[in-house]
């Protein structure tokens, strides 16, 4: 039985990529977050099933007694945007200094171990081409984005010192918005292709088993043409279903805009392998607005009815 060690346990993915160990039923499985009221009321439900460690990707000696023990590692630990682009520290001691701590231990104790990362698309940048982006297409980093540039730096350590990896950039994910909070710094006229908190997790754990058919690659794990839009329809999408945020306040009005994004064409050839594109943006819209339909955030969005106006005059 291998075992696998899932980091950032508690986030959107992790979560959904244990319910997808847990129903293979074959792994001897290892959560590691830290130990906050939300990871524990998130965690709590798998206590018998799972073992969890409550700890800190910096915490070397904790990460190398990890690693010695664990088949693959699934590495989903990270500071994400806007906070990640505004504490430039805090993303490189998570983002890169933790991820490096895995690398080590990995090269120092367990060669054979499998190393799964997720990496992001922001990585492209903004791109002239940017609706027919693939691997290939030339990373473009814009100064300030740290959230892209330690992700990079990431993935060149991971691909110059260990010998069995497999990378996804991965877009902005959709989820349940009381869980997580969607990425809201993304230009209006950007095209934008998302992807679904479990369609991301079923890869990932699918990848185990189709590990030597993607063996260190780099791979864009996106939702596919069903999961492509502008960025300013689906705003105004969650604008309507769901309202104004404090989040959606903070990232329109004080950040900058640099989440980009774009449409991949490349996504289906790793579909052939994982087959982990399912549904598509039109079940979210439809999910969202059943779950806040009547007077569910009812001033949320009644405030949001300005900026759709606005959003819409302009075109």
């Amino acid at each position: 039985m291998k075992k696998v060690l899932v980091t950032g346990a508690a986030g959107i993915i992790g979560i959904n990529v244990v319910k997808y160990l847990l129903s293979e039923g074959k792994y001897e499985i290892t959560l590691l977050d830290l130990k906050n009221k939300r990871s524990f009321k998130r965690l709590k439900r798998y206590s018998k099933r799972v073992n969890i460690v409550y700890g800190d990707v910096n915490n070397e000696v904790l990460v190398d007694a990890l690693v010695k023990d664990h088949d693959v590692v699934i590495h989903l630990a990270g500071a994400l945007p806007p906070l990640a682009n505004l504490k430039k520290d805090l993303c490189r001691i998570v983002d890169y200094e933790g991820t490096k701590n895995f690398v080590n231990a990995i090269r120092m104790y367990n060669r054979k171990c499998l190393f799964i990362y997720v990496s992001s698309t922001t990585v492209y940048g903004k791109i002239k081409d940017n609706d027919n982006i693939t691997v290939s297409s030339k990373v473009n980093i814009h100064e300030g984005d740290w959230y892209s540039k330690y992700k990079y730096d990431a993935e060149c350590l991971i691909k110059g010192e260990i010998r069995n990896y497999v990378i996804y950039r991965v877009p902005s994910v959709v989820a349940n918005i009381s869980d997580d909070s969607p990425i809201y710094n993304v230009p209006l006229k950007s095209k934008i292709e998302l992807v679904s908190a479990k369609d991301v997790a079923y890869a990932l754990v699918n990848t185990i088993d189709n590990y030597t058919k993607l063996d260190n690659k780099i791979y864009n794990l996106s939702g596919g043409k069903n999961y492509q839009i502008e960025y300013k329809k689906h705003l105004i999408n969650l604008l309507k279903s769901y309202g104004i945020s404090m989040r959606f306040i903070v990232s329109r009005l004080l950040i900058d805009k640099n989440f980009y994004s774009g449409w991949y064409a490349d996504s289906e050839k790793i579909n052939d392998v994982l087959n982990y594109q399912t549904e598509g943006l039109d079940v979210y819209y439809r999910r969202i607005a059943r779950k806040y339909r009547g007077n569910k955030r009812i001033i949320q969005k009644l405030l949001a009815k300005p900026i759709i106006y606005i959003m819409n005059r302009k075109g």
